[in-house]
């Protein structure tokens, strides 16, 4: 056994798989522990025989990108070990995810907390786009809520650098009802702004308790995009029109955002709406929506300890089976629930009262 060999195999020795929680097509995600101390983990292995060059390029990217990335907002890689030729990484264990906190009806949820989860996307986001980093796969179901409350950004399957601004990436990213418009027309260059739509979606999504752009494809998607907001004509959005895959959709009047959240404050739709403008030069920069009045205006964000989230919920870390045509449903490894498609209300903690019409006055 030579030293490479040997320090590998120290490493495994290290930590210790207790239950598989979740499978997908790539990888299998199990909860395991600490020999040493107890602590509990998330050891995520990449089934590297599934490819036909050795490892997936999105195993190194995730690798490489969670190593440079160390902030209380993304989720922290612990280790990497590689046993019988698979590639396992040992993952911080986390409670619950952001998509099982909105789908429990039993939550109410304040303008605080959602204050306070935006916050702290926005801050994990802010430190990704600051090194060069998109995330590319933004849903609520990938921001993962630890037992302090604190939200992590997770899942980094799909992420990429983009220093150069003129290098060519695939559109096919971004699970489909969180995906902009410029890349289910097919743009190849872009930066930052795609993550920052999946962001805005998200917001919607909080304060709905539903997901805000549902489409069943990708013509679809876009129909349901311009639904809510609009077609775009080339004073809102330059050039759409040239990009690669464009068709005309049809033709839908814009509807004022508050016509369907009611009950937000003005900074609220202000923000929301600078996350979901159409142009992505125009659509406003993670720091920027951080500096943005809402969240210096009263009611202030929640402490992470004082945020709602269900009574006991077995942790994981999110794993995508993407195929390069991502659905909106994705695959939940957590604990219980491994379809695909379902999303699956929580029942738990049913003493609490039932969700009520969120005031955000």
């Amino acid at each position: 056994m030579d030293a490479v060999e040997k320090a590998n195999a120290d490493r495994q020795r290290q930590w210790a798989k207790d239950q598989k929680i979740g499978e997908g097509a790539y990888a299998v995600v199990y909860r395991g522990r600490e020999v040493a101390t107890g602590r509990k983990v998330a050891i995520k292995k990449i089934k590297v025989g599934q490819f036909k060059d050795g490892l997936d390029m999105s195993a190194v990217r995730e690798v490489k990108f969670l190593r440079e990335l160390k902030h209380q907002n993304v989720i922290e890689l612990l280790d990497v070990f590689s046993s019988k030729k698979n590639l396992n990484l040992v993952l911080e264990f986390l409670e619950t995810d952001l998509e099982l906190v909105i789908k429990d009806r039993s939550l109410v949820f304040l303008p605080a907390d959602i204050k306070s989860w935006m916050a702290m996307t926005f801050r994990g986001l802010e430190f990704c786009h600051r090194n060069f980093i998109l995330h590319r796969d933004l849903k609520s179901n990938n921001l993962l809520i630890a037992a302090d409350g604190h939200l992590k950004i997770a899942d980094f399957g799909l992420a990429r650098d983009f220093a150069d601004p003129g290098y060519k990436m695939t559109c096919q990213v971004i699970t489909r009802w969180y995906r902009p418009p410029e890349l289910l027309w097919g743009c190849r260059y872009y930066s930052s702004a795609v993550d920052i739509w999946s962001v805005g979606c998200i917001f919607a999504e909080l304060m709905l308790r539903t997901p805000y752009l549902p489409g069943e494809t990708d013509m679809d998607q876009l129909k349901t995009i311009f639904r809510a907001l609009g077609t775009p004509s080339e004073d809102d959005w330059p050039g759409h029109s040239k990009l690669p895959d464009y068709v005309p959709v049809g033709q839908f009047p814009k509807t004022p955002l508050r016509d369907l959240f009611t009950a937000a404050s003005s900074d609220c739709l202000n923000l929301l709406s600078k996350c979901l403008v159409y142009d992505p030069r125009r659509r406003i920069s993670a720091r920027a929506a951080l500096d943005h009045p809402y969240f210096s205006a009263l009611p202030y964000p929640s402490h992470p300890s004082k945020l709602p989230k269900p009574v006991k919920k077995e942790a994981a870390v999110s794993l995508e089976e993407l195929d390069g045509n991502a659905d909106g449903g994705g695959l939940d490894v957590r604990a219980g629930n491994p379809n695909k498609l379902k999303r699956k209300h929580s029942s738990d903690d049913l003493s609490r009262p039932v969700a009520r019409r969120l005031d955000f006055s």
